[in-house]
């Protein structure tokens, strides 16, 4: 595809195959020409490592600002009991959904990894927010480390699991049959990172990404468990024409609708 800005003419002209001029011409200020400019700038920003350049009350915190405020306003409506993160990395995610849980009054964080390294474990367990947050290192789809997070989610809790680790199809499969249960109805499991195949083509990407990603491990997960869906959450907020997010996370979000 090869896009034209031209900003004397305020015109965003998108030519779908290069060898052929098959051009579609958009208004420059209009829907379709910011969609589709924000798709190429996730990409483009997503090479540069733009999301590493961010922190969260001291610790960075390796997300799309997008997704962080659509997170928060899933959480605040729902106003989970328990926040289950797989992958803590440097704990920046964990110490935002602490934040969220006390500024609600209501919460607690569980973060599992692989491997926390001591100086990220450390940081975190000093941080302020710290009393909110249960750390558990082992991989998330082990028998053992999933029967330790299920021990410490009581019945009736309302939880919210968002799975941020290995991000092969595999392994994000593994961890949706590992913690779906846990969901309550009304809430999510959200398998993040998905904008994996819209980047197999960028340097710092691979060809195998266009079917080996967390959002083609989401589709296939609803398809053998009707009691999810894949939906965009709605945005309580919106004077806009616009519709879509612009986010790292497509087809994540899994709406558990009833009971199994």
């Amino acid at each position: 595809m090869k896009l034209i800005i031209d900003t004397v003419e305020k015109t965003l002209t998108c030519r779908a195959d290069i060898t052929e001029h098959n051009d579609r011409v958009l208004p420059l200020y209009s829907k379709d020409a910011f969609e589709l400019l924000s798709q190429q700038w996730i990409k483009v920003g997503w090479d540069q490592k733009y999301v590493y350049t961010f922190s969260w009350m001291g610790r960075p915190v390796i997300q799309l600002p997008e997704d962080l405020v659509r997170t928060q306003e899933v959480l605040y409506r729902i106003k989970p009991d328990v926040i289950i993160e797989t992958g803590v990395a440097h704990g920046g995610s964990l110490i935002y959904y602490a934040s969220l849980c006390k500024a609600m009054g209501k919460g607690r964080v569980i973060g599992i990894d692989i491997e926390i390294r001591p100086h990220n474990r450390a940081a975190i367990e000093a941080h302020e927010l710290s009393p909110l947050i249960t750390l558990l290192e082992g991989s998330s789809t082990s028998p053992e480390i999933v029967q330790r997070v299920k021990s410490l989610v009581a019945p009736g809790e309302t939880t919210v699991v968002f799975l941020d680790s290995c991000h092969t199809k595999q392994h994000v499969a593994d961890e949706l049959e590992a913690y779906h249960n846990l969901v309550t109805p009304g809430s999510y499991i959200v398998a993040t990172d998905g904008v994996m195949q819209d980047l197999h083509d960028v340097p710092r990407g691979d060809p195998e990404w266009s079917w080996d990603n967390p959002t083609a491990a989401a589709v296939e997960f609803s398809q053998r468990h009707p009691e999810f869906s894949v939906e965009q959450p709605h945005w309580p907020f919106n004077e806009s024409a616009l519709s879509q997010n612009i986010t790292h996370w497509p087809g994540a979000w899994l709406r558990r609708e009833k009971h199994a």
